[in-house]
């Protein structure tokens, strides 16, 4: 298959309109032809002017490793082009740097997951290019997680730089088609063009989105491969917890532990509370000692999901689910375990980070409550599911 960026320089008539123009790339070290080139040399190669570069949460370079770490400007040193961070001083791109192009390219290989940060960051570029009468195209890259959707669609009022809009935290879209989604939900009026993929089957067995013949390479310091990407829209609700997300480990948010909690307890209950939401994974207990972050150098009694292998089934698989039983399960054999961390993620102040990933209080409030049962969460999320999967369909392009 063709990501993007490939079509795009295989196809004169492709480029046309891209001469004459002054080019920007928001990228980051995944965004590689395929022959594992970056795509900023790819495109200077071909010719195309190249006249400034963005980078998302984690840098151009990808070489910050935590959250809530920002990126500096600087000058490219093979180019001598301005690099424009995005998770820095401003998260919207600015009158002057908008100032530095015609077209913005965007090639950013995405994780499927409302809360991660690059779709936050497609839609102010849309925002800032739609007040700047700027043209954007996004070279689309795979959804990696493919098209399934899981999880409670995002509350009014609980917007942030992991909740960009109205949608559950597994969306289904690559991000040519979020652009679009966004233009419509926004009202914007933009130059929006979306150099498609070819070939893509995100159904299809064995990369279910990931396609089999392309190297994976982190998007993000801690997306180290595609199980990671299959297990982060449940993992990730880790990052709001006392508990380790494997941050420090050789396979972080694919497991999660602590050192005052017994794994082989926890999955008991969890295969008690709802055996069927751990369908299409395998669980196994594990210990590990964090390098870093969270029970750092502490001994750790924990869990990995393993997305992979035979015991993996991608339209049963329900990380989000996954995750959340693990918590109810949690509270269950330790009511007064101190499972919320409280500061503000993302910069959203006064709000639990808990609640700011999952776009409000439901999930939180459903693991607290005794009463509480699965079914009462599936009540809560199957309609949010369904609505998505009817919203969603005209923005499918493939």
């Amino acid at each position: 298959m063709k990501f993007g960026i490939d079509r795009l320089l295989a196809d004169p008539a492709l480029c046309a309109p891209l001469e004459g123009k002054r080019v920007a790339l928001l990228a980051h070290p995944a965004s590689v032809t395929a022959d594992l080139t970056h795509s900023v040399d790819a495109l200077i190669a071909e010719g195309l002017n190249v006249t400034a570069m963005f980078g998302p949460q984690h840098g151009v370079r990808g070489d910050l490793q935590d959250n809530m770490i920002e990126s500096p400007d600087f000058t490219d040193p093979t180019y001598g082009m301005p690099v424009f961070s995005l998770y820095g001083e401003v998260r919207k791109p600015t009158g002057q740097s908008m100032g530095t192009f015609d077209v913005m390219l965007i090639d950013l290989q995405d994780l499927g997951t409302r809360i991660y940060t690059f779709i936050t960051t497609l839609r102010y570029v849309l925002e800032a290019a739609a007040e700047h009468g700027k043209t954007v195209w996004v070279l689309d890259r795979p959804n990696p997680i493919g098209r399934p959707i899981e999880g409670l669609t995002l509350r009014p009022g609980w917007e942030s730089f992991v909740g960009a809009g109205p949608m559950p935290m597994r969306h289904g879209l690559t991000m040519g088609e979020l652009g679009h989604w966004f233009i419509d939900l926004l009202k914007l009026d933009v130059d929006y063009r979306v150099i498609e993929m070819e070939g893509w089957q995100p159904d299809s067995a064995p990369g279910f989105g990931w396609p089999s013949d392309r190297v994976w390479i982190n998007p993000s310091p801690n997306a180290p491969n595609a199980m990671m990407a299959r297990a982060y829209p449940g993992t990730v609700m880790l990052e709001g917890t006392t508990l380790s997300e494997g941050r420090g480990t050789t396979r972080p948010l694919e497991l999660f532990g602590a050192p005052d909690i017994d794994a082989r307890a926890v999955v008991a209950e969890m295969r008690r509370l709802a055996p069927e939401w751990l369908d299409g994974c395998q669980l196994r207990d594990i210990w590990f000692e964090p390098t870093f972050h969270k029970h750092v150098k502490t001994l750790c009694n924990g869990v990995h999901i393993h997305a992979e292998g035979p015991g993996y089934h991608h339209a049963a698989f329900r990380p989000w689910r996954v995750q959340s039983l693990a918590f109810k399960a949690i509270r269950g054999l330790y009511p007064d375990y101190d499972l919320w961390r409280d500061f503000p993620y993302e910069y959203a102040f006064g709000k639990l980070p808990i609640d700011v990933i999952n776009g409000g209080p439901g999930l939180r409030e459903w693991t607290d409550d005794s009463a509480a049962t699965p079914r009462d969460l599936d009540a809560m999320t199957q309609p949010d599911e369904a609505d998505w999967a009817e919203s969603r369909a005209r923005f499918l392009l493939y």
